[in-house]
């Protein structure tokens, strides 16, 4: 066998895979006899049938198996021995003129080559990165959102815009029959507010769906329906209206400060308030966080320069699929995740130029974490080491779930180089700033 490699240009390379008899015939002779050997044929005893039947009837099928599995293995070897940083699969070329009744075979594989290229991270314009702070009309918004919930509800005559109404939502087509509560406050626009404002126990009241609330999440409760049934949903509900009630705001006393904090930490309105804003910016800063990695994410594929192999991968992508691609399918596709397939050849390289490493064990803690903080949400703060082993165990187990936490962790390590690689333009802002400025 001889494997030999011709480089088209730096980013496109042919190799060439020569078989020949000697290769293959000990395995396929070895195959053959083995048949031969439980082979039940009429007229032949078991064992007994001569071996030019045998390999007449599974001589050739026998040696196409055989020399291709000798092709892979061999190719698949090659390209781990060289070391090759390929893109995609390799890429066998159609011969016209290839047959297998011959005795030694030339197979060709084009491939396409990642590309070298290095990473600045001396960003000439400097990226920002937020400062997330919980502002004093937060806070207070937050106090009144906590005073409501444990608040009372009171019976009134008339809806006003704060009341809140409970009754049927009826839609016959769609089979829509449920009862529901909803806060004037959530609903969107001031034509829908008004059709509620005056409205009495009895009254019926037609809604449109479409733009009914700014939250797709309170719209799918309310009328009991999937998340995939309230996607672009525009129909017109009824709804009987069978109660009205207004909130009266729990005080800010001791009773509200053991419901909300047991362990006695609150007893103030100013303490409180602290813990609000506490609690607010650590979640603004996994946000920033996120923020952050987004736009370094940016800056490196608009900054970081190299060509592709791009007509190798359209190529690749138009026969990688279970449907083969035409040409203008696969050039679509191509375009659609050439900024993805940048990033991860960038990612690549920054975790290798910098020795940026996963094993499993850090997974494994990284995995325990995650099932920690789970758990410390239903108020298990100190799960045995075991329960978590347990855990992380079958979670990892799951190729999906293991992929994805992988991908955080990776996540994690790579923004963590970056804070302490990169010099970034610090902005502090509030929540509804960055809400309006980053995604606007």
């Amino acid at each position: 066998m001889n494997i030999t490699k011709e480089n088209i240009d730096a980013l496109n390379a042919v190799v060439k895979v020569d078989i020949v008899a000697e290769d293959y015939q000990t395995k396929v002779a070895g195959i053959l006899e083995d048949y031969r050997k439980k082979s039940d044929i009429p007229g032949f005893r078991k064992g007994h049938v001569p071996m030019g039947m045998v390999k007449k009837q599974y001589g050739k099928s026998v040696m196409i198996d055989e020399v291709n599995k000798l092709l892979q293995e061999s190719l698949n070897k090659y390209l781990t021995e060289e070391k090759l940083d390929i893109l995609g699969n390799p890429l066998p070329r159609i011969q016209d003129d290839f047959s297998w009744d011959t005795e030694s075979f030339s197979f060709e594989f084009e491939l396409g080559l990642a590309p070298e290229f290095t990473v600045d991270l001396s960003a000439k314009k400097k990226i920002t990165q937020y400062n997330i702070v919980a502002d004093d009309a937060l806070i207070e918004k937050e106090v009144e959102n906590l005073q409501s919930r444990y608040g009372k509800m009171n019976a009134v005559d008339v809806a006003t815009e704060t009341s809140n109404i409970t009754g049927t939502f009826v839609n016959e087509e769609k089979e829509i029959n449920k009862k529901s509560t909803i806060a004037l406050a959530d609903l969107k626009g001031k034509v829908n507010l008004k059709k509620f404002v005056g409205a009495k126990v009895g009254d019926v009241i037609e809604l449109k769906t479409k733009g009914l609330f700014s939250d797709d999440h309170k719209l799918e409760g309310t009328l009991g329906l999937s998340h995939d049934d309230i996607h672009g949903l525009d129909i017109k509900v009824s709804l009987t209206i069978e109660e009205v009630t207004e909130t009266e705001l729990a005080e800010l006393d001791k009773e509200l400060f053991d419901k909300l904090f047991a362990d006695g930490s609150v007893s103030t309105v100013s303490e409180l308030k602290d813990k609000i804003r506490e609690d607010a910016e650590k979640q603004f800063l996994t946000q920033g966080d996120q923020q952050l990695l987004n736009s370094v994410t940016e800056y490196l594929v608009e900054n970081t320069k190299f060509d592709l192999p791009s007509a190798f991968l359209q190529k690749w992508l138009a026969t990688a699929g279970e449907k083969p691609m035409t040409e203008e399918e696969a050039a679509a596709e191509f375009s659609k995740s050439e900024k993805g397939l940048r990033y991860q050849l960038i990612e690549g390289k920054v975790m290798k130029d910098n020795d940026i490493k996963l094993d499993y064990a850090e997974l494994v803690d990284y995995a325990k974490g995650f099932i920690r903080t789970q758990m410390a949400q239903f108020g298990n703060m100190n799960p045995e080491e075991k329960e978590l082993d347990d855990i992380a165990a079958r979670i990892l187990g799951n190729q999906d779930e293991a992929k994805r936490l992988q991908e955080q962790l990776v996540s994690h390590k790579l923004l963590t180089f970056y804070k302490e690689n990169i010099t970034f333009k610090t902005k502090e802002i509030s929540y509804e700033g960055f809400i309006k400025e980053v995604y606007k």
